[in-house]
Order: C-alpha cells, then structure tokens, then sequence
C-alpha cells in the first residue's frame, strides 16, 4: 500500500503525519518552536526554526514507512507571513508573521496607490496589517538594506518547500493572502505589482494546490495550500454550500463557493481554494483559542480546559450580564481594526473566573457568528457546516458554537484536518486520486453531529445584540487609545 504524508507548519508547531489511503494516521508526530515580539504588535519568527523542526520529522516519518512507499507529502502552513532569502537563498531576516500588526501606514499607501475599490477588484480584499504586500512595503522603507539583498519573497509554508525540493513555488490558495494575486483570474497582479513598485521576479511560480511543484526524497511534493484551504479540503468541504468552523489560535468561518464572491465593502476574505477553479469566502477572528488560552494562562493555571469547561457550564447563558470582545490582536473581518483591543463589558463584583471564562468562550462564538452573517449577506449559503480544531475537541465549546449558529454542525473524525488536507492534496498531485473530491470521499469521515438548541440559541440572540453594539460604540475610544504614548 502507498502512503501519503500531510504537513501543517503552524504558528506554534509544525505537526505531520502519515496516512493510508482510507484517511487513518498511522504515524504523526509534532514539534514546537519559539515566536518572538521585539515590539508592542510585532510577531516575528525565524525560518530555520521551522525547518530544524520539519526535517527530522518528516525524514523519521519517510524512513519509518519506507521512503518506496510514500506516494506524496503535501503541505499546509500559516498564511501571509514574509518570508526574504537573498541570492544564495539564505534567510535575510526574520520572518513577519500573519498576526503582526505592524504595517498599518503601509496598508494606507497601497490604498492610495491603488483606490480602495479598485484593490478589492483586483486582489478581492481590503489592505489589511496581516497580508504580505504591507509587510514588503515596510521591509522596502524600514530596512532598506535587507530589502536591497531580496531575491525571493517566500510564504512560510513555500519556504519549507524550497527547502525540501530547491524550488520556488506558491500555491494560488496561499497566494491569495499575499493581497499581489488578481484572485478572479488566479495569476500575479501585474497591475498591483507595478502600482506598489514590487519586482515580479521576487515571486514564486504559481500552481493549483494539488499540482506536483518538486521533489523531496523522489518523492513528490504537492503544491499544498494555505492552513484554512487545506482543513477545508480535510473537513471534506470542497462543493457548494458546505462550510467549515475551526477555532485554533485565530477563529475561522470559511464556505466553498465555485465562484469568486467577492465583498464590495471588504468586510470578509476572498480567496482562492484548494480545489482548482473555485474559490471560498472566510470570515477570521484573529484571538480565537488565543483568547481562552491567554484567560487561562492568567487566572486559571492550575485547571486543565476540560475543568475549565465543566465551571464554565454551571455559568448560564449570558454570563450573568458579561460581555467579551475578543480583540486581543486587533481584528480582521469584519470590522477592520488594528486598534481594537479585548473588552469584558457588564463586569461586576459578582462575578468570578467562571462567569469571565463562558464569557471568553461566548465572545469568540459571537465574533465567528458576526463573519457567518455576513457571509450570508453576501449570498454565500450553505446547508453543511462542519466544525474542527482545539475549540471542537470539546462537546461544551461545540455545542456553543452550535447553538449560537443555530444550526446543527458536524464533528470531523481527524483533529488535525489541515494535516489531512495536505495529505489528500498529496494524494491528488501524485495520482493516488483523480481530483480533490475523490481524495476527500475516501479520506475524510465525520464522527457525529452537535444539535442546535433552538431555546438556547434565542437567549444567545439577546446577548448577541449587545455584542454587535458594542465595537461601534467603542471604535473611537480604540483609536484614541491607539495613540497614546
């Protein structure tokens, strides 16, 4: 039997993992490495670090199964981050990560140099802090050295890749988070390019994330994906009106659409998918499981999160009149703020570290409802929604999500769906599939249905309201607070 191997460079951990051809792990392991903050709002890492991490892994998984029997490793990796090699292919600097916010003067320029609307036209979404083209243009005007020695621009995941198979290549689903990919017609801007004064020869070739790009070993190297891409390709989300919710790090409500929807008031993400020739919309939340790990690191040490869970749930819905606004990094969609800062709003002396936990918990729910609304708005409808990631692992956060949504969702039998994701993709590329769709049929498999409690959804709906009405309230005090020295 052939196997196929999935790699998911995360923000934290990279984890791998070898899979038969029905979707069951037969290896996986995962290793960590450091993330550093020199500044307020910078998140840098370096990108040896990943691939001191990847290789012994990957090469323990190859050796173990035999490197005959693996038809394909797929990638999968953090999305937007800056990564700059010189001539020699050496690393010039840290890399500048998805979460780092500092580039909001930049995200400025290229809306002048481009117009607001024309931008959205063209790379299907608003300048953001979190997208690369920001982060070359603060490279090009703050370190005018290291960008004079950059001769390849790389995402995390693609550095990894040249580092496997000596190739400079990009996937259009990572690609797209860039804000340099015309999204409709899946090819380099070159509009963007020459408007923003960035050399085409900086970036990589561009493929369909289930296309060969090298290889490593003999063996061959898929195109991969983004991290979002590759979980819906492993949550089986790959035909219209299917969706998916992941609550890691940063929360996500991504929908497969087969065209390109594309948001006139940028409010939500349109990128290309991992499937070729269709795309999906996203709503993101930028401190999803960010936002409960930091909690619990703070006030709740000693508790593992299942005992968490269990004090959350003697709390009621609501949290006896206590609110959270999750915006620990900032906020993507839909609000657009890079100077929006968490909130606990209703506190009182009443409450305790549980009411402040459920209200966490309730807070990031809200804030994934608010980007499935306007998914909605947009057109975007679906009759499937699957849930993964650390937030899904427990019944409490899932039947939340549920019945906020209101609408049942599916628990997915892999945890790890962008590690699946990449390995489906692998799967494809190498042959072992005819198409994405085959690859899922067979790999993926769901491992039950949370219900939605429609009176537990109406109460979640009062609380809503208030919720929405509190970042326009607040936006002003944000940005004041901004600037404060």
């Amino acid at each position: 039997m052939k196997y196929l191997i999935g790699i998911d460079l995360g923000t934290s951990a990279v984890k791998a993992a070898r899979f038969d051809t029905d979707g069951n792990i037969l290896d996986a392991g995962a290793a960590e490495y450091p993330l550093y903050q020199p500044q307020n709002g910078y998140a840098e890492q370096n990108p040896d670090d990943w691939w001191n991490a990847v290789k012994p892994l990957l090469d323990g998984i190859i050796d173990k199964a035999g490197v005959q029997n693996i038809a394909g490793i797929g990638l999968s990796g953090q999305m937007h981050g800056l990564v700059t090699l010189d001539e020699s292919g050496k690393v010039i600097r840290p890399a500048i990560l998805w979460c780092d916010q500092r580039t909001g003067a930049q995200c400025e320029q290229i809306t002048q140099r481009i117009g607001a609307e024309r931008l959205i036209e063209l790379t299907a979404n608003p300048a953001l802090p979190g997208f690369t083209a920001s982060k070359i243009l603060w490279l090009r005007q703050h370190e005018p050295e290291n960008y004079a020695k950059c001769r390849h621009i790389l995402l995390p995941k693609d550095y990894i890749r040249y580092k496997l198979t000596g190739v400079f290549a990009s996937d259009v689903s990572d690609a797209s988070g860039m804000q340099l990919l015309d999204v409709k017609e899946r090819i380099w801007s070159e509009e963007v390019l020459e408007k923003l004064g960035i050399d085409r020869a900086l970036l990589p070739e561009l493929y369909e994330s289930c296309e060969i790009t090298g290889y490593y070993r003999g063996i061959p190297v898929a195109a991969g994906g983004g991290d979002n891409a590759c979980a819906a390709v492993g949550c089986g989300v790959v035909s219209e009106r299917t969706a998916f919710t992941t609550i890691g790090t940063s929360g996500v409500v991504y929908a497969h659409t087969d065209r390109p929807v594309i948001d006139k008031k940028g409010r939500i993400h349109t990128f290309c998918c991992a499937v070729p020739g269709a795309w999906h919309v996203m709503g993101v939340t930028q401190a999803a499981g960010l936002s409960l790990k930091w909690f619990k690191s703070l006030f709740a040490a000693e508790l593992s999160y299942a005992e968490l869970d269990r004090l959350c749930e003697e709390i009621p819905i609501g949290a006896e009149k206590l609110v959270y606004l999750p915006y620990l990094m900032g906020e993507r969609t839909p609000i657009l703020d890079d100077s929006a800062r968490g909130v606990f709003f209703g506190l009182s002396a009443m409450h305790t570290r549980a009411h402040m936990a459920r209200a966490v918990m309730e807070g990031v729910s809200y804030s994934l409802k608010d980007c499935l609304d306007v998914l909605n708005e947009v057109g975007v409808n679906f009759e499937k929604m699957a849930v993964c990631g650390g937030g899904a692992k427990g019944a409490f956060w899932r039947g939340m999500i549920a019945d906020v949504f209101g609408m049942p969702v599916t628990l997915m039998h892999s945890e790890e769906s962008a590690v699946l994701g990449a390995a489906i993709l692998a799967g494809t590329a190498s042959g072992v599939f005819a198409d994405v769709r085959e690859g899922c049929g067979r790999m993926t498999k769901t491992a039950g249905i949370q219900p939605c409690n429609l009176e537990n959804h109406a109460k979640y709906e009062k609380v809503y309201r208030v919720y929405r009405a509190l970042y326009p309230a607040l936006r002003k005090n944000f940005r004041e607070l901004a600037v404060l020295s």
